[in-house]
């Protein structure tokens, strides 16, 4: 079993990331990258070994809930704002290892190079990142169509040991600080975009990867107390350039097929299981929202209150519909012929509407119930160290019952989830997590009983006449 102090001591492997204009020269001691990999490292080290769980291929309904309980523990230890640990595209390779009808439309060597590396990462814990979407550069045009051809990551050499891609990929979201990427495409691939419609493993030290992080919120925040969660769970997203990288044979798992490339996310579990994981873990985010919520009512005095206390039924009842959402999922999952549990589809997909409709209506919800507290709080941690200053902090920042240093560190807590800069990637990034919203409408189009609905209809409609 993978320890955390294993995990760690794998980061030191000359991997090429890119911050602040510099290259990093160690990703364990840099503070953009520290802190979040130190997170992922405890992951590893919680009792029971939850994270085996990430990498089972589930093929019952109790398998579901098996695996629920054990990625709610692992997103309880970032109190859901780790959104791309191992455990995510754990689920996405389960998928793919799962589907060998699905495969058996290319080369069967590509598939049993599928479940070899799933049974790797299965085996050694691997934690994967993946680069699934082409960055914003002129979406009018399929890929092959670029200005440059080599924009978008693709093949652009095969040699008889491999093949060789050059490109840039987003958004590769924790992989400063994983073992290997995942490259494929996620968007639906024209004909022409054979050079694209591909899915390959990349190690994150390969010779010509290079990562570019976004800014860290992590390296802005001043302390832990006054950025509790930036300073410890910024996975940091990052544009992934693969600078004519070789990638063996062994690691190809669709090369060139541009059905087959779509197929694997959508006709195997993968999509549902990685999805699934998501809504897991923002299920966890919202009741520790609600938690928030809850605490700050009761130390202002408010919860007495009817007004306040419908506010937190309101924003409670966002966080049980996405809850209810998760379990159902495994009441109404589906066995596919290769024996895979598929979480329920309707469950899956209307869960998605609600992650990207309504996380904003409850962050209003919590900066309604803060009020004024969370402008009126001290600049830094630092003030409680001068005796003046803190002097009239105890006597003016203070609630019944709470202390000022304990109503200042729960404050600064809320508004690190709801306002700060970090707050505003995670809003951003709910929004947008299954893409535009557009999409995941259409997968619900697509997956609801809507013959169900309309055979309702006609018998309500055979029901009675015009006299």
């Amino acid at each position: 079993m993978r320890t955390g102090t294993e995990y760690l001591a794998s980061l030191a492997d000359g991997r090429n990331v890119f911050i602040d204009g510099a290259r990093v020269d160690d990703v364990n001691a840099h503070p953009a990258f520290r802190e979040a990999a130190r997170s992922i490292a405890r992951l590893y080290d919680l009792p029971g070994a939850p994270l085996r769980e990430a990498y089972r291929i589930p093929r019952s309904s109790a398998d579901l809930t098996s695996r629920r309980e054990a990625l709610w523990q692992i997103a309880a230890a970032s109190f859901g704002f780790m959104g791309r640990g191992p455990e995510h595209v754990a689920g996405f390779f389960a998928g793919f290892a799962g589907a060998p009808r699905v495969f058996a439309r290319g080369p069967a060597h590509f598939y049993d190079n599928v479940v070899r590396f799933h049974q790797r990462m299965s085996d050694e814990l691997l934690y994967v990142a993946y680069t699934i979407v082409p960055p914003q550069i002129d979406r009018s045009k399929p890929a092959h169509q670029q200005a440059d051809p080599t924009l978008y990551a693709g093949v652009v050499d095969e040699r008889a040991d491999g093949i060789v891609i050059r490109g840039a990929q987003m958004l590769g979201t924790g992989a400063a600080i994983a073992d290997y990427v995942h490259l494929s495409c996620i968007i639906p691939l024209r004909p022409g975009d054979e050079n694209y419609a591909i899915s390959v493993v990349v190690p994150c030290n390969a010779p010509g990867v290079k990562i570019y992080s976004r800014r860290s919120y992590a390296a802005a925040a001043t302390s832990t107390f006054d950025y509790p969660l930036a300073s410890r769970f910024d996975e940091t997203d990052a544009l992934i350039v693969y600078d004519d990288v070789f990638v063996p044979w062994e690691h190809v798992f669709v090369y060139k097929d541009v059905a087959l490339t779509r197929a694997a996310f959508f006709e195997t579990a993968a999509h549902a299981l990685g999805n699934n994981q998501a809504q897991i873990r923002f299920a966890v985010k919202l009741k520790f929202l609600v938690g928030i919520a809850r605490a700050v009512a009761e130390m202002n005095g408010s919860l007495a209150l009817p007004p306040v206390q419908a506010a937190l039924g309101d924003v409670a009842g966002i966080a049980a519909t996405v809850e209810g959402l998760v379990r159902a999922q495994e009441a109404h999952c589906a066995i596919d012929d290769d024996g895979v549990a598929w979480p329920g589809n309707q469950e899956l997909y209307a869960n998605m509407i609600v992650q990207g409709q309504r996380y904003d209506e409850l962050l209003f919800a919590l900066r309604d119930l803060c009020g004024g507290g969370l402008i009126q709080l001290p600049s830094s941690v630092a003030d409680f160290a001068n005796p003046a200053i803190a002097a009239d902090l105890e006597r003016y920042v203070q609630s019944p019952g709470t202390s000022s240093v304990e109503r200042v560190k729960l404050l600064k807590l809320a508004w690190d989830a709801i306002g700060s800069e970090f707050a505003g990637r995670h809003l951003q990034y709910e929004m947008f997590y299954s893409g535009a919203p557009f999409v995941t409408k259409t997968h619900m189009y697509r997956t609801y009983d809507f013959a169900g609905a309309q055979e309702l209809v006609r018998a309500a409609l055979g029901g009675y006449g015009i006299s």
